[in-house]
């Protein structure tokens, strides 16, 4: 089934492990006679990890896999690029929650043993891409796995935008921002600022606003085949900020507008068999058992 893997990883000065789990599973891949593979970011961070370079034109090949080794944070980098070359995902968690990498490096060898004979479950998760433009003129483009964001920019000041769902308007916001994501980011910053968790199948995105000055302002589940538009009013003195999964982010002006919408391609995300969302859920926010 999968004859190449891609290793994926960052560093994290507090988390070591991350080139001790690599390192393990170069070994096991090759015992298995699997060409192990890295990309230019990952071997920049880990330049003795003992692998090759593959550069991202090259990735994308039949039996091509990607293993992310990391936390949430690590695995949504990685999915920007893997979408990119139709490339599947799975992920070791050597972070904190582990929503999206959910293979436990106590049990490399048995998991790995098991991905390799076709034991896994994949599933597709959609991205969001959000634009910034003023008439005619792009400003920033980004995609998304988890969320889109709207937020203060260098002042502490609440912004006044408007909100539209497919050219027809909504509402105006004075909040601190807005939180547009995907059922995958539904358990990141959105369920924080008090936004409702998405079974991840489902073709939804939600809304969320944050800090909003009217206590008449509730998240919106929305089609995730709707297009969202964000007009920054002109009377804001201070420039707002667009982030895409945290990672990019992008100052706007007054006047201009933010077009968030469903990427057409998606994540091809794997599981181990025994993957259950709801028992992950019960773990990682502490609900009760039975």
């Amino acid at each position: 089934m999968f004859s190449r893997v891609i290793l994926y990883g960052r560093a994290h000065r507090s988390n070591p492990a991350v080139m001790e789990t690599l390192t393990n599973i170069c070994s096991l891949l090759k015992n298995m006679n699997i060409e192990v593979v890295s990309e230019t970011d990952t071997l920049a961070f880990f330049p003795t990890l003992p692998v090759q370079l593959l550069e991202r034109s090259e990735m994308g090949k039949p039996g091509d896999l990607i293993i992310v080794v990391g936390g949430d944070g690590s695995m949504l980098s990685a999915a920007r690029l893997a979408i990119k070359v139709n490339v599947p995902v799975v992920g070791v968690n050597r972070g904190r929650l582990g929503f999206l990498t959910d293979i436990s490096p106590n049990d490399l060898q048995g998991q790995l043993n098991a991905l390799f004979q076709n034991k896994f479950v994949e599933e597709q998760r959609f991205l969001l891409s959000a634009r910034i433009f003023e008439n005619n003129n792009i400003y920033f483009e980004g995609d998304a796995l988890n969320d889109v964001v709207l937020m203060q920019g260098d002042e502490p000041h609440l912004i006044n935008f408007d909100l539209f769902i497919n050219d027809e308007f909504v509402c105006s916001h004075r909040a601190d921002g807005l939180i547009i994501a995907t059922p995958t980011g539904s358990t990141a910053y959105a369920l924080s600022a008090g936004g409702p968790i998405l079974e991840p199948s489902l073709n939804a995105i939600v809304i969320v606003p944050m800090m909003s000055h009217r206590l008449n302002s509730r998240p919106i589940v929305i089609s995730g085949n709707d297009k969202i538009s964000l007009h920054i009013n002109e009377m804001n003195e201070h420039r707002p900020r667009v982030s895409c999964d945290g990672h990019a982010r992008q100052l706007v002006k007054p006047g201009q507008t933010i077009s968030v919408h469903k990427n057409a391609q998606q994540l091809r995300l794997l599981h181990p068999k025994a993957h259950n969302y709801y028992e992950i859920l019960r773990k990682k926010l502490g609900w009760e058992h039975r």
